[in-house]
């Protein structure tokens, strides 16, 4: 026996040492951060210096060389991140995990994303081109100079056997479209409506979208009998559109403000920014500086993408958030009844744009696409089987969207906004960016602040009483778009007497303004709230806006506390709960029970109010996106408190009282049966999710990033958790991928903190570094002084050209 325990012993030293030697190896897929590489292409050697925090610092002789050093960077930091983000937009991402991804890549393929930024690129004048292609360049030239035996692939390579090919300027192309898609939530909306009208009245659908201020078109009823009458199944589109990864996200959000320097502490201009995506790891951001003449900015990166997106110079700052434009409109497409190759258009019959695609299957073999358009967009019902089939019965859905233009020049703006020097030249420069369409703000150490909303936006005819709330028909001219909202006439001002301005996704324009930008703006909760803080100040700090980015108060909360208090609960122990909610005062604190019970009585009470009117099905697609139809039917509206399912007449006090009841029935089963110990910040973890090992529970431990945190759907610190979520409905899924505090009187003092950390490779020490100063909003100074990021830095390395 002694025998077997020896070998025993011998197999675990084997494995132990095998393990150690196969770490050792993959520890050479991290960065080389000192020395001198030789690589091509480059005109001048390049200095790199990586700050502390991982960031680089890149100085080089030419603006094309910058972008050749942030091309092999990205590489070195975030290769898997890049190379899945391609594989994405380029609908390949079931060459790499198999037939699980294919109907993404379906409807991906089919919108034809990575082709619309191929035509762009060709469509570009030669000095962006030049640009791209220089990025481009840097990407392949780590590939080219990487030796795979002493510096391997990151780990994400080695367990899916995949390797990357060579870079080209579309694969950069392409990320920026598939922001503008997890940006546009329009499409998704319109089928929303369409379905509800099927089953609701106008004036049901008004209450449940209610517009501020009033307005919503009453016409949609108008087209419920053709939506009942067509085969089209609406819900089989949502389920189209859940194929994707990178999903149209209605809560996708940001806040940005700037304060004069009348309004300032320091008498310049203070900008704070945080735009609000969903969460992941490694961060959809790289942090980056880039200094070469003419150009010397610094900020937030995306990559794959060569340019500094969101960040300053020397001279200006600028910050973004989502205007959320209806810029996408969903066409029902009648199929000619003599030619089914042909549909209806208002000069007569057209015959279907046609083009064959073939996607490559991971262990499956090739799936034949065939991908057809009308004159308004691809047909996207194609994609789904079971709308497929409504084409043999005479209609096809069909998307027309901004962003599929081939002639976007939306890849121009971002490198003149860094070499920009004022306002004048900052406007000149966001003329080229049609998508998606942003709220900027501007400042600049001259004192001056601003706003600018570019964008592509479609005009609707007079004539057009949807107005993009709802599909409508593709063979009635009515419903075409007439152009678009010409660029001096998007919403814009500058220097206001106020000396403020912010947004948060919310109504930018007044009754005043002559064009449609869309229905569907963000709930207004976070900008009251910041109004509230703001106007608050008389002299506003860095400081002030540190705690305006950390607040957790909820405007939501406190206006529906009083009808939760109504509530009269039988059980103990919902009792208890009640009495605790009593002195609440609305804050999301991680360490408190109040915000978990708030959370759980709202989940519970949306589906008593509606979902018998809506159905089960409708429910499920409007949940937790009607929190001011919530607060209007508790005040002002009590027939939706009534359960149309049952012979009693309902009132609002006995729905608040049993979703209460559920509520806290739910949280004792989950959490045990004393109120004073729950804590929100249990439930409400920030979950940042990696792809694709996050659906792989082995690995999801290894890879995904977790830690408590606060805050909630509607807090100026967003914490957006998905209440239909059954497993995890109040896990932080979706807040501030980065925050920034730009201060204008010494630029050197502003401030940045994205979510996880600047490295996407799992060894890395630099992986997850950043995630609890991120979420205890603390900061890393965002400077340009060359004697401040080169103190104490983790190395710096010359990129030579190669001879």
């Amino acid at each position: 026996m002694r025998w077997i325990v020896r070998i025993a012993f011998a197999l675990v030293g084997l494995i132990v040492v095998a393990a150690a030697g196969g770490y050792i190896w993959l520890r050479g897929s991290l960065p080389q951060m000192s020395g001198t590489i030789a690589i091509p292409g480059l005109t001048a050697p390049v200095e790199i210096v990586r700050d502390r925090e991982g960031v680089p610092h890149i100085a080089a002789a030419s603006e094309a060389d910058a972008y050749r050093a942030l091309g092999f960077v990205h590489a070195q930091d975030r290769l898997w991140q890049m190379e899945l983000q391609r594989r994405l937009g380029a609908g390949r991402t079931s060459e790499l995990v198999g037939a699980a991804t294919l109907p993404m890549d379906k409807t991906l393929r089919t919108l034809g994303i990575y082709r619309v930024a191929q035509e762009n690129y060709a469509d570009l004048d030669p000095a962006s081109r030049a640009l791209l292609d220089a990025y481009a360049e840097g990407v392949n030239a780590f590939l080219a100079t990487r030796d795979p035996l002493t510096a391997p692939l990151p780990i994400e390579f080695q367990l899916l056997g995949v390797a990357p090919e060579p870079w080209r300027p579309a694969d950069s192309l392409v990320w920026g479209k598939m922001m503008a898609l997890s940006l546009s939530a329009n499409w998704n909306a319109e089928v929303n409506r369409a379905r509800l009208a099927t089953k609701l009245s106008a004036a049901q659908i008004a209450e449940l979208y209610p517009a501020y201020p009033p307005g919503l078109p009453t016409a949609l009823i108008a087209l419920g009998p053709v939506y009942r009458d067509l085969p089209l199944a609406f819900a089989s589109i949502e389920a189209t559109l859940a194929d994707l990864v990178v999903k149209p996200d209605p809560a996708n959000g940001s806040n940005n403000w700037v304060v004069a320097g009348s309004r300032s502490a320091t008498g310049k201009p203070i900008l704070a920014n945080d735009p609000h995506l969903g969460l992941q790891v490694p961060s959809v951001w790289y942090f980056a500086h880039l200094r070469a003449p003419g150009l010397d900015a610094i900020g937030a990166t995306l990559p794959g993408i060569p340019a500094i997106i969101l960040g300053r110079n020397q001279r200006i700052a600028w910050a973004f958030t989502n205007t959320g434009p209806d810029t996408q409109d969903l066409f029902i497409e009648k199929i000619d009844p003599a030619d089914p190759n042909r549909y209806l258009a208002p000069d007569g019959p057209r015959p279907f744009a046609v083009r064959n695609d073939t996607i490559k299957v991971k262990g499956g073999g090739d799936v034949e696409l065939t991908i057809r358009s009308t004159r308004h967009g691809p047909v996207i019902s194609d994609v789904n089987e079971r709308t497929a089939k409504a084409a043999s019965e005479g209609h096809v859905l069909a998307l027309a969207w901004t962003a599929l233009s081939p002639t976007d020049k939306t890849a121009r703006a971002p490198h003149g906004m860094a070499r920009a020097q004022n306002w004048t030249e900052f406007v000149a420069a966001i003329r080229d960016y049609e998508t998606p369409m942003q709220n900027m703000l501007y400042a600049d150490v001259d004192g001056r602040i601003g706003y600018y909303a570019p964008a592509k936006v479609p005009i609707r005819k007079a004539g057009n009483a949807i107005a993009g709330t709802a599909p409508v028909p593709g063979w009635d001219a009515t419903y075409d778009w007439d152009g678009f909202v010409p660029f001096d006439e998007l919403p814009h001002h500058v220097d206001p007497p106020a000396g403020v301005i912010a947004t948060a996704n919310n109504k930018i324009v007044d009754e005043r303004y002559p064009h449609h930008i869309t229905y569907d703006w963000e709930e207004p909760y976070r900008a009251q709230r910041i109004a509230e803080v703001l106007n608050g100040h008389r002299r506003h700090a860095v400081e002030d806006s540190v705690a305006l980015q950390a607040d957790v108060v909820s405007p939501l909360a406190r206006e529906l506390l009083p009808q939760l208090l109504r509530a009269k609960p039988a059980a103990p122990a919902a009792r208890e709960a009640l009495a605790l909610m009593a002195g609440w005062d609305g804050r999301m604190d991680a360490g408190k029970p109040q915000p978990l019970i708030f959370a759980a009585w709202y989940r519970a009470l949306e589906p008593l109010l509606y979902g018998d009117e809506a159905g089960a099905l409708l429910f499920a697609e409007t949940f937790e996106r009607r929190p001011r139809f919530v607060a209007n039917a508790l005040a002002r509206n009590p027939v939706w408190c009534d359960d149309v399912t049952t012979p009693a007449v309902e009132d609002c006090r006995s729905i608040v009282t049993r979703a209460f009841e559920q509520a806290v029935d739910g949280l004792s089963k989950r959490y045990g049966h004393n109120p004073k110990r729950w804590r929100w910040g249990l439930a409400h973890a920030t979950h940042m999710k990696h792809q694709p090992f996050t659906r792989i529970p082995v690995l999801a431990g290894l890879f995904d990033l977790r830690i408590e945190n606060g805050g909630g759907n509607y807090t100026v610190n967003r914490g957006g958790y998905s209440a239909s979520d059954a497993a995890q409905p109040f896990a932080h899924i979706h807040g501030a991928s980065l925050r920034a505090i730009y201060d204008l009187s010494d630029l050197d003092r502003s401030l940045y903190m994205h979510s996880s950390g600047q490295s996407g490779n799992r060894l890395s020490p630099l992986y997850g570094s950043f995630i609890e100063r991120w979420r205890d909003v603390r900061f890393m100074p965002m400077t340009t002084a060359r004697a401040a990021y080169a103190a104490d830095a983790l190395g710096t390395l010359t990129l030579t050209p190669a001879r």
